[in-house]
């Protein structure tokens, strides 16, 4: 897997980046804005989550100015990401939590993030490598899709996933894996009909679960 991710983070400049890496690369990875991108982002594309995060920070990048807004002002910013409405309670859940029992800040561990209504592993994870630059390992559909396509791990879920990322990935890797899969599956290695022909790292790629490709 360390050759297969040398070889990717080569050819990964070339490719459109993730809107998370766009919006900590803009906000000075603040672990708080990415947060709330994060969430926005959930069961959201790219295109719709990278210009809804920057309306809504345009209105508010704390916790105390986002609950400010209402809910309704919230939504209409935020949409069309999916699940708006309920993306803004828990917006607003999340930003309370984080003035009532954080002193406004972002907790900077995965057992803390957890204990935010709304906030998953995955989300948690990636506050702590891309708001904090702490070893972590992000799993998303792309991670776990790509991890088991190349053959590296053989899982059913993204929780599996992580687990096993953990115990087989020299820690060096867990920081950049995610963004650089994300992009990746983005870009070329696609759900459907993957771009192999173009594909930097067809060779060591296992294609498990491939039956069409470009």
């Amino acid at each position: 897997m360390s050759r297969v991710i040398a070889r990717l983070k080569v050819k990964a400049p070339e490719w459109n980046p993730t809107a998370l890496a766009d919006v900590a690369d803009r906000t000075e990875r603040d672990p708080f804005r990415i947060l709330i991108a994060c969430l926005l982002s959930l069961r959201t594309k790219d295109e719709t989550t990278g210009p809804a995060a920057e309306r809504l920070f345009s209105l508010a990048q704390t916790p105390g100015a986002m609950l400010r807004l209402t809910p309704r002002q919230i939504e209409r910013t935020i949409f069309p990401v999916g699940f708006y409405r309920t993306k803004a309670r828990v917006i607003r859940g999340v930003c309370h939590d984080l003035l009532e029992r954080f002193g406004g800040s972002v907790p900077g561990d995965l057992e803390g993030l957890l204990t935010l209504k709304g906030v998953g592993r995955k989300t948690a994870n990636l506050v702590v490598t891309m708001g904090f630059g702490k070893p972590g390992i992000c799993v998303d559909t792309h991670v776990h899709r790509i991890s088991n396509r190349l053959g590296f791990v053989r899982t059913k879920t993204p929780e599996q996933t992580e687990l096993a990322l953990r115990r087989k990935l020299p820690r060096r890797h867990w920081i950049e894996l995610n963004d650089l899969l994300v992009t990746f599956g983005q870009n070329i290695c696609q759900p459907i009909s993957p771009r192999c022909s173009i594909c930097p790292v067809r060779r060591p790629c296992r294609r498990v679960g491939v039956t069409r490709s470009r």
